[in-house]
């Protein structure tokens, strides 16, 4: 699919930094009807995304932070990325227990 622009990256971390979406996303594993809501809610700013694009960014954006958030935690300050601190304020207080737990 096409590239996601920052204005869509920020709309769909708006989103996912609802308490209740988040709440969901912890809960479970099998999550299309999530991210339909997701896509559904990104509809509303005028962002046409479907709900597997919206799974497929949402993944990428949480390793890429995992990544990054390690790296710094070893005392590496090279690697970062360019949403770190939304995520990080979404992110930043799950334990990477439940944050691997709902990974896929």
């Amino acid at each position: 699919g096409k590239h996601w622009t920052v204005n869509e990256v920020r709309a769909l971390i708006r989103i996912w930094s609802d308490k209740n979406i988040q709440q969901q996303l912890e809960g479970t594993v099998r999550n299309k009807r999530i991210f339909e809501q997701v896509a559904a809610r990104l509809q509303k700013f005028g962002i046409d995304r479907d709900w597997k694009q919206c799974r497929t960014k949402y993944k990428n954006l949480k390793h890429e932070y995992k990544s990054v958030k390690s790296a710094q935690d070893s005392g590496s300050t090279s690697r970062s990325m360019k949403f770190f601190n939304e995520l990080d304020a979404i992110l930043g207080h799950c334990t990477m227990e439940q944050a691997s737990k709902s990974d896929n």
